[in-house]
């Protein structure tokens, strides 16, 4: 997995993201891994996030993170630029994708998961929604 794909979340390139980390699950995953509880296919690609994002050494990732009024699903900082990110994952149960995108943004919003990262001196804060369903996902913006 390249450093674009994992540098896109840090430069708002939803189109980059989406299209990044569509080909790495078509490459790596089975449908099978995601035959399990909801809430486990949720956790199941939030690892695979970490496991990507692990190499980028510049990078402060936290998972489940305790942010605002809740505990996110990934918090990314990158100090030297004074950028973040969250991230929050949703499976997208019969492929709805933008129902799970609206779930996941509106639940940063609502939980103010950003406060985190603008206490740390982030400057600038992207919030992605995450929808996974099975090989394919949809990634917006807030």
């Amino acid at each position: 997995m390249s450093a674009d794909f994992c540098e896109a979340f840090l430069e708002n390139n939803t189109a980059a993201i989406e299209e990044g980390f569509h080909s790495y699950l078509k490459k790596t995953i089975s449908i099978r891994d995601t035959f399990v509880r909801k809430e486990v296919k949720e956790n199941f690609y939030h690892g695979i996030l970490l496991g990507i994002f692990g190499h980028m050494d510049n990078w402060h990732v936290l998972s489940d993170a305790e942010a605002g009024d809740g505990y996110c699903d990934i918090l990314i900082e990158d100090e030297d630029r004074e950028k973040g990110a969250v991230i929050e994952l949703k499976y997208a149960e019969n492929a709805c994708f933008d129902a799970a995108c609206s779930s996941a943004l509106r639940q940063i919003q609502e939980k103010n998961y950003t406060q985190r990262l603008t206490d740390d001196g982030m400057k600038t804060v992207y919030q992605y929604g995450i929808a996974c369903y099975k090989k394919r996902c949809r990634v917006v913006s807030g």
